[in-house]
């Protein structure tokens, strides 16, 4: 009994986290490089280790043609339902490196969206399954890799109580402009655990406002 109550206590511990493996309908894991929690629906706690990058396991293998200003629909598996923002970030693939290796270290990464609460008794955020990222019109025609993250907030009074769910998809935008983008990051580099969007108590007093880590959100 001890046993199986054990292993039921492991089946709610893995069904009470996510993924993200795929964007637009894709195979799961093909144009998203294939991350590390693809099995165990994991996160990463740690703001300075490698894996906040794209917490990947495996090189990628596809690409997906996307216009600049349409939208990419980003997977969450099964959806992101603890309580955090939802952020997405690009970096682009310099010309002549292979896309699928390319590894995206140093100040390389600009956001594109960050995800505000609604306010009130409680702070509240989308938790869907599917989430609609605009690729900013002006941003130059090529590849490039893009950092889809959730995090998850539930637990984040005590320093290292984030969660991060993320993976990166590999994109070629078409059309486009000439815009070069701004406020560049690294990760890791672009969090730090005492961030007040990292370290905060969303339930009690209930924050009034809140501020997304990370750098400006870049704009056309």
């Amino acid at each position: 009994m001890k046993t199986f109550a054990l292993l039921l206590a492991a089946a709610s511990a893995v069904s009470a986290h996510y993924t993200l493996p795929t964007i637009n309908g894709a195979p799961a894991w093909s144009a998203v490089r294939q991350a590390k929690n693809w099995q165990n629906n994991g996160f990463v706690g740690d703001v300075t280790s490698s894996d906040i990058r794209c917490n990947q396991l495996y090189a990628g293998n596809e690409t997906v043609s996307v216009a600049a200003g349409s939208s990419v629909k980003v997977n969450v598996n099964p959806n992101a339902y603890h309580p955090g923002p939802f952020q997405s970030y690009l970096a682009k693939v310099p010309e002549g490196q292979d896309v699928n290796k390319w590894d995206p270290t140093g100040a390389v990464w600009f956001r594109i969206y960050a995800e505000q609460p609604k306010f009130g008794s409680q702070l509240t955020w989308l938790s869907a399954a599917n989430y609609d990222i605009k690729i900013p019109s002006c941003i130059p025609a090529g590849k490039y890799l893009m950092r889809n993250e959730h995090i998850g907030l539930h637990v984040a009074q005590s320093s290292g109580g984030a969660q991060f769910y993320l993976s990166c998809a590999q994109i070629e935008v078409t059309g486009g402009g000439s815009k070069t983008p701004t406020n560049l990051a690294a990760f890791p580099g672009a969090y730090k655990a005492s961030d007040p969007g990292i370290l905060i108590n969303i339930n009690y007093p209930v924050p009034t406002s809140y501020v997304n880590p990370g750098p400006a959100t870049f704009t056309c």
